[in-house]
Formats: C-alpha cells, sequence, structure tokens
C-alpha cells in the first residue's frame, strides 16, 4: 500500500516545471489573440503580420463573435448595418463573415470537409474563372431600344419590322408599355425594345435606353425634333449608348429631312454626311421604306461595337417589366444580359424569387430556355418585381428564397430609418403642413396592368400641383380591382383608378355599398384630364351672378299683407320666385325672393320690360318711389385648379 502514495506528488511537481518554462517559449504572442478561446470552434495562427482566423462551417453568429473578440450584440449590430437581420444561433455566409473578420483585422480561413488547406486553392480557383471567362465569351445579338416623340411612327416602325399589327392593339393608337421583341435579319438575331413616347412614361423610357446597346431615335420628317424627342435623347446620352436617328414619315407631305439633320447637329449629333459621327436613315413606316438599310446598320454598329456574352455562366439580366396576369400571378418579361437561363432555375430579383416552371417567348410560345439578349416571360413570382431591377439565377430556390428576405429585410430597414431620421421642423415648412391639411385632398388607389403603368401614372398625378387642391397616392398596385382594393378606399375615403385593367367579380357591388368611385381609362391624357376635374369637383362652386331684368318704384299700394310696390320694368323680366334685391341710391335695403307679382288684378309669372307691375319681396315693406328693384339669378360654375 505504500507504492501507491509516492505517485501523488509528481501531480505537484508539474506545476513546479512550468514556471521556468513560459520565459524561454515566445508566450507574448498568443496573450493578444483572444479569439483561441473558443478552441473546438475556431483557432488562430499567425503568419509575419496577419492573424489567421480557421472555422468550420456553419459560423454561427454567437460562436464567430467570440472568435473574433467582439461581443455578440455587437456583432449582430454590425451585420444589420450590412442588411443582414440575425440572432445568436443563426448562420452566416462565408462571404459575409469574410468581410466581417477583415475589419476586426483577421484574414478568415473556412475549413470545409476535406480540405486541408483552404487558402491556396482558392487563389488557384480566382485566377482560372477570369481566363475561362474571357475564353468563354461569343457574340450575341443587340439590344435596340426604339425612342422618341408620342405619334412619330416608332410602333408602326417596329410593326413593319416585325410583320405584325401592335399599333392597333395599343389603345387611342400610342405605346404604353415596353413591348420587348427579337426578329431576324440576314440570319442574325436583333432585340427590339418600344418604348412609349407620351410625357408620363418618361421614367419606363429611361429605362429602356439604359438597357440597350444601341438606342434608334425616331424622328417625324415632318415635325421634327419635339419635347419627347429631346427627352428621348437626353437619356440616350446619359446612357452612353451609340445612337441611330431614323428619319420616318419621309414620304408625306411636308417632310424635310434636311431640316432634320440640321436639328441633329444643334443638339451635338451631327450626321454622318454633315461631318459627325451619328447615323441617319430615312425610313417609312407604314411603305417600309429603307427599313432593311437601317437593319443593315444595327447589325453593322453591332459589329462594331464586338457585342459578346458568356451564355455558360448562371443566367443575370433585367426586368422589363412585370404585371400580374389573371391564372398566372406575377409575370416578369426580362432579357438576358449574360448566360442561360433555362427552365427550372431559382431566380431572384430584389424581394421577388421564383423557380422557373415555363418560359415564353416575345410570340407567347414556350421555351425551354433564353440565351443572351433573348426576351422572355418568366411566370410564378412570389411578388411583383420591379421594372429594371436586376435579376440572377442561384444555387436553389431555397437559397432564392433566402435572399429576397434578406433583401426585403433591408428595405424594411431603410424604410425605418428614413422615418426615423430627423426632419425639417422649420417655421416655413410647419405653416406649409398646415395650409395642406386645409387643403381638400383626392385621394387615390392606383391599379394597373404592368408595373410600369403603374409608376408612369402614379409620377403624373403626383405632378398636377395646384394650390386649391391636394393629391394623396393611397396606393399603386398591379393586377385587377380587388374588393381589398374597394375597402382600402372606402375606409380612407378615396376613388380606384385603373388603367387598362379590368374588375374581380363582385367589386362593383361592393363599391356602391361602400361608396367608392371607380374610374377606368386606357388611354393616360384621359386619366389626366378627368383627374383634375375631380380634383375641381373638391372645390365649392364660383358663384356668378346673372341680371335677369329691372324694374322702377312708382308708387306704393297697401295691401292686406303689407305693401306692394308699384313699378315699370325698365329692363329685362322680372320673374316670380327669383332672386331680387331693393336699391336705393347705392345702398342695398334689401335682398331675397319675389313673392307678390302681379299684373292689374292678376298674378303672373313674369313680366317683361315696358310693362307695369306690382312687385312685393319676401318680408319687406320699406318701398319708397325712386327704388330699384333687381331682379337677378345665381349660377354655380365648377371651380378651376
Amino acid at each position: 500500500m505504500a507504492a501507491p502514495r509516492p505517485a501523488a506528488p509528481p501531480s505537484l511537481v508539474a506545476p513546479v516545471t512550468v514556471p521556468p518554462k513560459p520565459g524561454p517559449v515566445a508566450a507574448p504572442v498568443t496573450p493578444p489573440l483572444p479569439p483561441t478561446a473558443p478552441g473546438p470552434v475556431a483557432t488562430v495562427t499567425v503568419s509575419g503580420d496577419v492573424k489567421i482566423l480557421h472555422v468550420k462551417p456553419p459560423i454561427i453568429v454567437r460562436d464567430f463573435a467570440l472568435a473574433i473578440g467582439v461581443k455578440p450584440f455587437r456583432l449582430i449590430s454590425e451585420l444589420m448595418d450590412m442588411g443582414i437581420f440575425g440572432s445568436l444561433n443563426q448562420a452566416i455566409e462565408e462571404a459575409v463573415a469574410t468581410k466581417v473578420a477583415e475589419k476586426h483585422g483577421f484574414l478568415l480561413e473556412v475549413k470545409h470537409r476535406g480540405d486541408a488547406a483552404p487558402v491556396a486553392p482558392v487563389k488557384e480557383k480566382v485566377k482560372p474563372v477570369e481566363e475561362d471567362e474571357s475564353k468563354l465569351l461569343e457574340p450575341r445579338p443587340p439590344v435596340v431600344c426604339i425612342l422618341g416623340h408620342v405619334d412619330h411612327g416608332k410602333t408602326t416602325l417596329l410593326d413593319t419590322i416585325r410583320k405584325a399589327n401592335v399599333a392597333a392593339g395599343e389603345a387611342g393608337g400610342i405605346t404604353q408599355h415596353i413591348g420587348s421583341y427579337q426578329i431576324e435579319h440576314n440570319g442574325r438575331k436583333i432585340t427590339f425594345l418600344d418604348t412609349p413616347g407620351h410625357s408620363a412614361f418618361n421614367k419606363m423610357r429611361a429605362r429602356g435606353a439604359n438597357t440597350t446597346d444601341i438606342a434608334i431615335l425616331v424622328v417625324a420628317a415632318d415635325d421634327g425634333f419635339m419635347p419627347q424627342t429631346d427627352e428621348a435623347l437626353k437619356y440616350i446620352k446619359a446612357a452612353k449608348v451609340a445612337t441611330i436617328v431614323a428619319v420616318n414619315k419621309s414620304d408625306v407631305k411636308g417632310a424635310n429631312f434636311d431640316r432634320v439633320k440640321l436639328q441633329m447637329q444643334e443638339r451635338g449629333i451631327a450626321p454622318e454626311d454633315w461631318g459627325g459621327e451619328t447615323i441617319a436613315v430615312k425610313v417609312s413606316g407604314l411603305k417600309g421604306d429603307g427599313v432593311p438599310e437601317l437593319l443593315d446598320y444595327i447589325l453593322l454598329q453591332a459589329d462594331v461595337m464586338e457585342l459578346k456574352a458568356n451564355p455558360k455562366a448562371p443566367a443575370t439580366g433585367v426586368v422589363v417589366e412585370a404585371q400580374v396576369e389573371v391564372g398566372r400571378g406575377s409575370t416578369a418579361t426580362v432579357i438576358v444580359q449574360r448566360g442561360t437561363l433555362r427552365v427550372g432555375d431559382a431566380v431572384v430579383c430584389g424581394a421577388a424569387y421564383t423557380k422557373i416552371k415555363a418560359l415564353f417567348n416575345d410570340k407567347g410560345e414556350q421555351v425551354k430556355e433564353a440565351s443572351p439578349a433573348m426576351p422572355v416571360k418568366i411566370i410564378g413570382w412570389s411578388a411583383t418585381p420591379e421594372a429594371g431591377a436586376q435579376f440572377k439565377v442561384v444555387k436553389n430556390e431555397r437559397e432564392a428564397k433566402s435572399v429576397a428576405e434578406e433583401a426585403e429585410h433591408a428595405l424594411r430597414k431603410q424604410a425605418t430609418q428614413a422615418s426615423a431620421a430627423p426632419k425639417d421642423t422649420s417655421v416655413e415648412k410647419l405653416f406649409a403642413e398646415i395650409a395642406a391639411t386645409q387643403k381638400p385632398t383626392l385621394k387615390v388607389v392606383i391599379k394597373s396592368d404592368v408595373y410600369g403603368s403603374a409608376e408612369a401614372v402614379r409620377n403624373f398625378l403626383e405632378g398636377i400641383k395646384s394650390d386649391k387642391v391636394a393629391l394623396e397616392v393611397i396606393s399603386s398596385d398591379v393586377g385587377l380591382v380587388s374588393k381589398n382594393d374597394v375597402l382600402m378606399a372606402g375606409a380612407a375615403g378615396a376613388i380606384i383608378i385603373g388603367f387598362n385593367t379590368r374588375l374581380e367579380n363582385g367589386v362593383t357591388p361592393l363599391a356602391k355599398h361602400h361608396g367608392v368611385g371607380i374610374q377606368e381609362y386606357d388611354i393616360i391624357y384621359e386619366l389626366a384630364d378627368k383627374v383634375k376635374e375631380s380634383m375641381a369637383d373638391l372645390l365649392p362652386p364660383d358663384l356668378r351672378e346673372i341680371k335677369l331684368g329691372g324694374a322702377e318704384v312708382r308708387a306704393t299700394f297697401p295691401v292686406a299683407k303689407g305693401v306692394v310696390a308699384g313699378c315699370l320694368v325698365t329692363d329685362g323680366k322680372i320673374t316670380r320666385n327669383a332672386k331680387a334685391r331693393v336699391r336705393r341710391g347705392r345702398e342695398v335695403m334689401h335682398e331675397s325672393t319675389i313673392d307678390t307679382l302681379r299684373r292689374f288684378k292678376d298674378d303672373a309669372n313674369e313680366v317683361r320690360a315696358g310693362l307695369e307691375c306690382g312687385i312685393g319681396l319676401d318680408g319687406y315693406f320699406g318701398y319708397k318711389p325712386g327704388d330699384v328693384i333687381e331682379c337677378f339669378d345665381v349660377q354655380k360654375i365648377r371651380a378651376s385648379l
């Protein structure tokens, strides 16, 4: 039993041998690295001046905070600043963790299963991708945008190119949507965008110019440059895209090609035959003259620009237009800018996502894939994407949903920060707000067929300025006018404006029950006129006095009810029950209505000029000879804005 006892002292000896070791060992390096504390979660190594943090996925917020030496709630705050809402037990993406680690002086190295040294492979992977990207580039069709003033023949020209009559289907013969089409010329494809010309659709035109490679500015030969033409040119210059001027209606009376060239020279886009760099082509949208030459110039310009894209990369592109369709839900017309979009891909665009179940080309035919520069329609979105936004293909639907939710959280955070931001509380601002609350306000709920039209209608209505009436847009959305829209409008005291859309079943009786007015339009300028009339109806009408006649008091006669004035009608006519006043010199003695009007002993409804009569005003008996009785009518006239 004595043998086991000596075995215990060695544990006491061990601490004695430890103190001399810290001296020679380079221990001062490790104390400033608290992240080594987590042990199994993360480790830290030092290479020169670089601290390398080794972690294994998943990267949990609580453990990662301890690894980089910060409190977990501080890390959550930093993630919120990056637009990511996380909890203590939530996993974060490697890219996000890398940015946070760099911020705190660490180089993050994620150890995946089977990876011995992940740093070197990451560097090796980046270089080949860049080299392969240039090798995988292939020529792609040009994306061409047609811009110009309203009624200058943009859609008719595009009809001739497509050999399809689209203009006949547009309300009022004007384009109010962005249409995207793909045609083939000389064995090569060209993608076209047709944008509206009306001033209300300026944002849609800007989107069209920013999405394209070549812009065709359509100018009518008889009109020349007009306001929307100059506005379209401004967008083209801002987008820095190649420009071709198509002088349309060159066969009509009054066409002046040289005047258009002079206007081009004045605007800094001199034509080629005048020493400039801009191609100008005479065309006729109706007859098709000059259209083949225009397409040849487009392909020539595309060759000069050497347009290429990688069809093997994950697809990305831009949403041209979005809408809600019956039986399909939220749909979006997109143009693929890079990669190939296929059925089954998971796509995310802002806060909207979908797994593609079907793709439709511009002819409404189902296709299995869309190559670069090809316009297609995607159906089945979780929400209506925003027109002009970028979309991308991600790994799977779960990742798409996660990215969309993060984008939605970021938008909510921005809205919260905007509402919490300090506001201008100057005296002028205060008085302006008080004046705004005293104005009558027309509240509207906007429903349209596509996102771009809803956006255009909203911007146009908000641009109506009046010192007498305010206009407030309660909601702006796409789709059919629903019962929820009626209930919302009824609660807010608003009217519903439907643009190029229809009503759901049961909406009309519900709107009648709640007293909600529904106005439907398909032409933008008709909508504008009617809304201005609705705003004017909120104002009290202007009163205008119209004189009917006058009579001079010659004598007074006592009667059972009081006194009647014997008069001679001097002008116009005196009418029973009409408004009248008794004037003595410049002073008005009394004003009421004529309740007694007699011609001799008979009652009369009216007495004309040159005749004598007896007149009695309601509640007045103080007539004197020489008084003048004026008979008048008051008309109500709609007030103007």
